[in-house]
């Protein structure tokens, strides 16, 4: 117990807990008490996929088929609450990478989808599960339509300067959480990048392409393109 009271001194709870190099929300969990934190820990790190830890199971919750690899890390992080904002919601929006004629990246950035959790953190069949997930494209940031359109610009911008700094390559989808004090305060908390997002029905991307008028085909034709003239240029 000597760690977890660390640990939660550092981080209070209620805290996230989650894999440090998983993805699709597998095995993420809202915890609450020193108690879940402790089953968490056991769960993760179990010898074997096999050693499924029944009372541990119990504690956190979990499907008896639910996923919960085994690990030698964890990632611990702040819970991130609305605070004393407006408005607050969870977004997803994809962006696709172009190389113009003097060989500089330039980047198109979708209107985001605003993501519904119907739990505690978005599970894996509402990201991915055509009918499980409620996501509405594009978010709704404002009931004003243009204060609603100057906090999107807002927004896009924030995922440009993260996809310029990560030097992201094709195309990718950026999940975060924003903090809206109306009518001109924006802040955005970045969850994660995915560099190599799924392209299902219930992920958004393809929705969010067709607002810039791109259908699917074309969209994956475009990310095409942009390899081709990367291995072009990288031939020069």
């Amino acid at each position: 117990m000597t760690f977890i009271n660390n640990l939660v001194e550092e981080f209070p709870l209620p805290l996230i807990a989650k894999p440090v190099d998983d993805g699709c929300s597998s095995a993420v969990k809202l915890i609450s008490r020193k108690e879940q934190l402790s089953a968490y820990l056991t769960m993760l790190f179990r010898n074997r996929e096999e050693d499924w830890d029944e009372e541990a199971a119990r504690i956190l919750k979990l499907k008896p088929k639910e996923e919960f690899p085994v690990k030698e890390a964890v990632l611990i992080e702040s819970l991130i609450v609305a605070g004393n904002c407006d408005h607050f919601l969870e977004i997803t929006g994809g962006m696709l990478m172009h190389i113009d004629a003097n060989g500089k990246k330039q980047f198109t950035i979708f209107e985001a989808s605003e993501a519904l959790s119907e739990g505690e953190v978005l599970s894996l069949e509402e990201k991915f599960l055509a009918g499980q997930g409620q996501n509405i494209t594009p978010a709704r940031y404002a009931k004003d339509k243009e204060v609603n359109a100057r906090i999107s610009m807002k927004v896009k911008e924030e995922f440009r300067k993260a996809a310029e700094l990560l030097m992201v390559e094709g195309y990718c989808r950026i999940d975060a959480f924003v903090r809206i004090k109306y009518p001109d305060i924006v802040e955005v908390l970045f969850i994660e990048v995915n560099s190599l997002p799924g392209m299902t029905p219930a992920t958004c991307i393809f929705h969010q392409a067709a607002i810039e008028n791109y259908k699917p085909y074309e969209f994956i034709d475009k990310i095409l393109e942009v390899g081709e003239k990367r291995m072009a240029l990288s031939h020069n």
